[in-house]
């Protein structure tokens, strides 16, 4: 292996990162909310910068990123059709219709229920909209141009620009080309639509904003806007407001609405907020603010900038996250080049060719959705901030059994480790209620999993959690152990100790429940010999098999992984080196799952019979595999526990609900399987018909509940993408394996630059002929690992901010 090194002494490997904690300084007067996420709530912001010079790309250099329709959504299908764009908060579906853009707007915040800390007679957490709660929308706007009608309109096209969060559409009627274009700003924390023209027309119609849950909307004619303010049954308090402004000519309040008309461009603004913050000791209400007043103060603030200003401000904002990753998986033919996205999804399915640039934009789709839902508030769950309706399915809540771990999986392996942050807040946040309704109910004679030792300690979670502390559905007792898990791995790709700090209160709470929550048990092995193990309490696999099994091998890989993390904690930390050893014996003393003599596969259960269905979706045995990483086909392993997981991952099937073939793909990466794990990306590619398993027009995965009807559910779309990734680069803590499962499809040629590597550092790396040709290495916190590539490995030793590049390794 031929090694050029590049030292780039104490520059960041991520120069263009927008720092989150300068951030947070700017921020600082908003209150003792922004301590960890920024703005996570509707609060007042400072100015944003603006931008000196236009930060927009090329037509060029956008074309890799968009994705094109020839027809705007229905307004009855919008989380089918509808474009998705957000500010981090705020999610956004667009109709793009010409006569009638319909605006479906959802605040991340606006969450109906409440702490919900009283079990039913069943043991269960309640589960409704009322008392656990559910996310709701928070508005629609309407741009009615009544002369627009589709029926005379020719040329019509939209498009989504991943690279600039930036909806566009374009249309010609009597000669005239119309265009508009949608996007939701963080630093303007509003949404802005901008209507132009080019051969002398003109826009003329109505802007109408109206509340979801029966709200009055008023109008200020001196104001030029229309806003509405109210208060959920739970207290929370939200509002939105709209204004709009032209440079040509006229527009006036009419009523409720605002009206326009003969106007060659035409600017809306629209925001709105709730007065939730992320504090348990105050209820997560700041009673003091009023988030009408602040939805029309932040519209009128915006309109006294030009659209070209809001846009630029956005996009410079927007481009320094997104190109932290770019990728090219190959070229795709002219052919498929020609049509638009959701005939390149029916012509893969259909013609089974390989779709190079279509996959590389499936992952880039993933990455905008994630830049586009999780900055500055609460994380995202089921269906993150895009709703179509106030009735979501599961309420479109934070499923702690894989749902909410595998929406961050994407986060740090495709260069948005910022956005990660948004989900360890929320741990934080959550925690003292946590704790406090674990040491509580969780003991409660009505629980099937309490503790049989009587003892308690410590915190965790429901299946089910909302942002008020509160649980739903069953208690999930490894909840706790793989939420850890997910905020340790992050530590492990930052390095920031800093970080690790901060979560540590959540690491030590976990092991506290698990010292006092393992059982003594005697297990005899295959020599006929017996030992003493721990293993957990009743549990329940998620989500099938008996409910109150003992030592369910989910919960014993969890538990095993969890003590593990803890010891590497506390040595960086230089803390709690006495509990440290108490843990380490305990994590010894810990029964780790075996093949089963009847089955083959790794056992599920401590029982050699298959309990449970044997190509149910979750993949809940194999978390070992992934997201952890006990189980390597590195030699490691012992051969029969790899031989059982790979057949219990065969038993499985390759043909499921998109998260699930998202979490298998994983699974047959790490195994170095390419092309099954290939084939899982493309399957989550098919065509969503009438509700089936699949992609929907606008790449929602939607997931089919029964025959006929699906509903979206975003972590496939986070998942998938994490697959794609984890097939080009593997990594644990000083290692690291270059195209570890590259398959045929991408094999000629391609490159991929930004990845984040557990150990502390960002790769990037070029192929040909599926053998690496150059790899870079840098260094965000990282100093020492192995690389791995083509079957040769080089020991690399770097300080923070430094670079190696490695070229000739395939």
């Amino acid at each position: 292996m031929e090694c050029n090194t590049v030292d780039v002494q104490h520059t960041a490997a991520r120069d263009n990162t927008p720092s989150r904690r300068g951030f947070l300084a700017l921020a600082a007067a908003a209150g003792a909310a922004t301590a960890l996420g920024g703005l996570p709530a509707f609060t007042a912001s400072a100015a944003p910068l603006r931008p000196t010079a236009s930060p927009m790309l090329s037509a060029a250099d956008a074309a890799k990123n968009q994705l094109w329709w020839a027809a705007p959504g229905s307004a009855k299908s919008m989380i089918e059709q509808g474009l998705p764009i957000g500010n981090g908060r705020l999610g956004v579906l667009a109709s793009n219709d010409p006569a009638d853009e319909l605006l479906m707007i959802t605040d991340a915040t606006l969450w109906t229920g409440g702490l919900n800390d009283k079990l039913q007679s069943d043991g269960q957490f309640p589960y409704g909209r009322d008392d656990f709660g559910s996310l709701t929308m928070l508005a629609q706007l309407t741009v009615a141009l009544p002369d627009h009608d589709l029926g005379n309109v020719n040329n019509y096209r939209r498009t989504l620009d991943l690279a600039q969060g930036l909806i566009s559409t374009s249309y010609d009627i009597s000669g005239v080309t119309y265009r508009r274009q949608i996007f939701a700003s963080r630093p303007d924390d509003a949404i802005v639509l901008y209507f132009s023209q080019q051969g002398g027309g003109s826009y003329t119609g109505t802007v109408s904003l109206a509340g979801t849950h029966g709200e009055s909307t008023t109008a200020s004619g001196a104001g030029r806007y229309a806003s509405f303010g109210a208060s959920l049954a739970n207290g929370l308090k939200y509002g939105a407001a709209v204004t709009a402004y032209s440079g040509s000519g006229r527009v006036r309040v009419d009523g409720t609405s605002i009206a326009f008309s003969g106007c060659r461009d035409l600017t809306v603004v629209v925001s709105g907020g709730t007065n939730y913050v992320p504090d348990a000791a105050t209820k997560f209400r700041d009673p003091s603010l009023a988030p009408e007043r602040l939805a029309r103060t932040k519209v009128l603030n915006a309109a006294g900038h030009s659209a070209s200003t809001l846009l630029h401000t956005h996009v410079a904002d927007f481009r320094a996250v997104f190109g932290q990753l770019d990728i090219d998986l190959g070229t795709s033919s002219a052919a498929q080049r020609e049509l638009d996205t959701l005939e390149r999804l029916r012509a893969r399915h259909r013609d089974d060719i390989p779709d190079p640039e279509l996959e590389a934009a499936y992952l880039q789709f993933g990455r905008y959705l994630m830049i586009s839902g999780s900055r500055g508030s609460l994380p995202m769950g089921l269906q993150g901030p895009w709703l179509d309706g106030n009735d979501p399915d599961w309420m479109a809540d934070y499923h702690t059994d894989v749902n909410l771990q595998m929406n961050y999986w994407m986060a740090d392996r495709a260069g948005l480790s910022d956005c990660f942050d948004a989900f360890a807040d929320y741990c934080l946040v959550q925690l003292p209620d946590w704790t406090e309704v674990t040491q509580r109910l969780f003991n409660d004679s009505t629980n099937r999993y309490r503790n049989s030792s009587g003892k308690i300690a410590g915190w965790t979670v429901a299946i089910s959690t909302n942002p008020y502390g509160g649980g739903g559905w069953w208690w999930h007792p490894a909840g706790n152990a793989w939420i850890c898990q997910s905020l340790f791995e992050h530590y492990e790709y930052t390095q920031d100790r800093a970080y690790l700090k901060k979560i540590y209160p959540l690491l030590k709470g976990a092991v506290q429940f698990w010292e006092a929550r393992l059982i003594t048990t005697t297990v005899t092995d295959a020599s006929g010999a017996e030992r003493e193990v721990l293993i957990a309490d009743s549990d329940w696999s998620p989500e099938q098999g008996p409910l109150d099994a003992k030592g369910i091998t989910y919960a014993q890989e969890l538990v095993w992984n969890l003590f593990g993390n803890y010891h590497t904690a506390t040595e960086a930390l230089a803390k709690d080196a006495a509990y440290r050893k108490t843990v380490d014996g305990l994590r010894a003393r810990l029964y780790l799952p075996v093949v089963s003599p009847k089955t083959g596969w790794l056992e599920e259960w401590m029982s050699p019979d298959n309990l449970g269905e044997t190509t149910h979706r979750h993949l809940s045995p194999l978390i070992g595999l992934f997201p952890g990483d006990r189980i390597r086909p590195d030699g490691s392993t012992p051969k029969d526990i790899l031989d059982g997981a790979t057949a219990l991952l065969t038993a499985r099937g390759m043909n499921s609900f998109g998260w699930a073939n998202a979490w298998r793909s994983l699974c047959w990466a790490r195994l170095k399987n390419a092309e099954k794990a290939y084939q899982l990306v493309v399957n989550n590619l098919k065509p969503s018909v009438n509700g089936s398993n699949g992609s929907a027009m606008n790449l929602f995965d939607i997931y089919e509940v029964e025959t006929g009807r699906g509903i979206f559910q975003i972590e496939a779309n986070f998942g998938t993408p994490a697959a794609i990734v984890e097939m080009l680069v593997y990594s644990r803590p000083g290692h690291i394996e270059l195209l570890p499962a590259l398959p045929a499809a991408w094999a000629a040629s391609g490159s991929v630059s930004g990845v984040g590597v557990r150990g502390g550092f960002v790769a990037d790396l070029s192929w040909k002929n599926g053998k690496v040709t150059r790899a870079t290495l840098k260094s965000v916190g990282g100093r020492e690992t192995t690389v791995v590539a083509g079957g040769a490995s080089r020991k690399v030793s770097l300080k923070p901010g430094e670079s190696v590049t490695l070229r000739g390794i395939g």
